[in-house]
Parts: C-alpha cells; sequence; structure tokens
C-alpha cells in the first residue's frame, strides 16, 4: 500500500505540472501540447531542470531564471495538491480497478475547479469529453473488479444528478451555470458508483457548501444577492467529501433519524 500511495503521488506531482497549462490555456481556446512553457514576460522557454514539479520553483525561488518576473506560488500548490489528492484516492481505494477512475477525476476536477474559480465558467473541452473518459474507466472497472451493480448506480447516478442540475437551473438559470449542468452527470457516476446514500450525500454536499460560502459573503458584506459565485468547485468538494466520508455520514445520519 505504501508504494501505491507513493507512486501515485509521484504520478500526481507531474500530471499537476500539466494541470497548470491545462488551467491557463484551455479557457483561452489555446493548445496543451503546443508551443512549450515559457515566461509570459520575457517569452524564454522553461528549461528542462526548472520544469521539475514543486522543485525546480523552489529552486527558482519563484523568479524567472532569465528575467526575474516572479512565479506564482500556485504553480507549486496545484503540483503538491494533486499528489495529495492522487494519494488520498490510492489510500481510499488501493489496488481496485476502479482506481485510475477517480485519480481521473482528481485531475479532472481540480482543473475544472482552478478554471471555474477565474473565469467563472466550465469549459465543455474539459466537460463533454469526460463522460466518454469515465464511462470508459468505470466499465474496464465493473469487468476487471467484477462489479455489475456499482457500474448500474454509477449510471443511474449520471441520470439522475444530471436531471436534477437540469431541473434547478432551467427553474432558476440566473442562480446557475449550464456548465453545472453538464458537469452533474460526471459527479453522478462517480457517487453512484460507491451507493445511491453516497450520492446523495454528494449532491447534498455541494448545494451545503455553496450556500455556507453565499451567505459568509453577504454576512462579512463581500458580496449581495446577485454576487456570481462559481458553483463547480462547491459541488466537486461536495462530491470529495462524500466519496471519502460519504457512507460514514449516511451512517451516522441514519443512526441519529433511526435509532
Amino acid at each position: 500500500m505504501i508504494l501505491l500511495v507513493a507512486f501515485c503521488a509521484l504520478i500526481g506531482l507531474m500530471i499537476g505540472s500539466f494541470l497548470n497549462v491545462v488551467v491557463w490555456r484551455v479557457p483561452r481556446g489555446e493548445s496543451v501540447v503546443s508551443p512549450p512553457s515559457a515566461c509570459p514576460r520575457c517569452g524564454v522557454g522553461i528549461r528542462s531542470r526548472d520544469n521539475v514539479p514543486v522543485l525546480g520553483w523552489l529552486v527558482l525561488k519563484g523568479r524567472c531564471r532569465d528575467c526575474g518576473d516572479p512565479i506564482s506560488a500556485r504553480y507549486p500548490l496545484v503540483e503538491a495538491g494533486t499528489a495529495v489528492l492522487f494519494a488520498v484516492m490510492a489510500l481510499r481505494f488501493g489496488l481496485d480497478p476502479v482506481l485510475p477512475a477517480y485519480l481521473y477525476l482528481a485531475a479532472i476536477g481540480i482543473a475544472l475547479a482552478l478554471i471555474d474559480l477565474d473565469v467563472k465558467r466550465l469549459p465543455d473541452a474539459l466537460t463533454l469529453p469526460s463522460y466518454v473518459v469515465v464511462a470508459v474507466l468505470l466499465a474496464f472497472a465493473a469487468v476487471a473488479g467484477h462489479h455489475p451493480g456499482a457500474l448500474l448506480r454509477a449510471l443511474v447516478g449520471a441520470v439522475v444528478l444530471g436531471a436534477f442540475y437540469f431541473v434547478v437551473w432551467f427553474a432558476y438559470p440566473a442562480g446557475m451555470g449550464f456548465g453545472d449542468v453538464k458537469l452533474a452527470p460526471t459527479l453522478g457516476a462517480y457517487l453512484g458508483w460507491l451507493g445511491y446514500g453516497v450520492l446523495a450525500t454528494g449532491a447534498f454536499l455541494g448545494f451545503l457548501y455553496g450556500g455556507l460560502i453565499g451567505i459568509g459573503l453577504v454576512l462579512f458584506k463581500e458580496g449581495g444577492r446577485k454576487t456570481k459565485i462559481p458553483f463547480g468547485p462547491f459541488m466537486l468538494l461536495g462530491t470529495l467529501t462524500a466519496i471519502l466520508f460519504g457512507q460514514e455520514l449516511v451512517d451516522a445520519y441514519l443512526s441519529v433519524t433511526l435509532g
């Protein structure tokens, strides 16, 4: 298990470096493959030795080697955060064939959350292809791990959560972006795979987190009723919480309500 966690953390570091490119370029409609990364001020390409996740930023002391322009601390934080989240998923699922699917969720979730915070939208270039990727990964896990019931729950979860968000958007389109609706089936599939109680918990927590932050902004005069708050990060945070602790929360709720 220790080797698996360490391996996933290492992969997470490398994926996190790529996610920094995704977060910057995808909202701008740019290719994530070319041209190679370069300093936005002086235009000099990033050297391979400086492109080592986290370590490169530390060695450079957060500044461009050529022009000395500051490099945002978000870059190493995204890399380290992705590594931590990959390690957490490895601890949660172990060698289960479904692990690659949840590692993909960790990666795409970080990218979508940051993009939504930056530009307040969830790009179709990330949400829509995820339908195919998630379907393939979960189908593989169902076959390899002999989990046909889990795959059926994932399908139900995708349909139910997608339909729920569509109804919410249709009823009050000013309160939710359609990108959130497009993201919902993917999250529903991951939650449904783990159980219907986990599905309900993840959906509830997304709205709970969003509501608490919205109330906090109003109370501290940082926003008002018309302040636009990106909802994608709360959906993703609710999903992550339910993946890690959903069944425990369901059991605790049932214990209190039903004794």
